[in-house]
């Protein structure tokens, strides 16, 4: 039996409980039976333009690496692969020479 993935994390180790089904990674929980319509998640960029996962964006200004002394400079482009709903840090992002990285979208300008 085929399990649908995790609708807010993608995971695949999806099991069934009763009628509900869970996730074990992040520990969210739905019903497959009753059809939800999810709010999407948003995020602005610097000037108020909206986000989406798979946008090019550029940094907006020179940022500090937390818990290294490596700064990004302003210009480093990136690829959003996941917008989050976080306080701190909304976009999950693969930037260039620097990696798999969580930042601030007021920080970054639609490229």
């Amino acid at each position: 039996m085929s399990l649908p993935p995790c609708p807010k994390c993608d995971s695949q180790y999806v099991y069934q409980d009763q009628n509900q089904l869970i996730c074990p990674e992040c520990a969210y929980e739905w019903d497959p039976n009753q059809i939800e319509e999810e709010e999407a998640i948003t995020a602005k960029d610097a000037n108020g333009t909206e986000l989406n996962e798979g946008d090019k964006v550029t940094l907006a200004k020179d940022l500090k690496v937390k818990g290294s002394s490596m700064v990004m400079k302003i210009g480093t482009k990136a690829v959003i692969r996941r917008i989050q709903d976080s306080k701190d840090h909304e976009l999950d992002c693969k930037v260039d020479g620097v990696g798999e990285m969580m930042v601030t979208a007021k920080f970054v300008k639609k490229a």
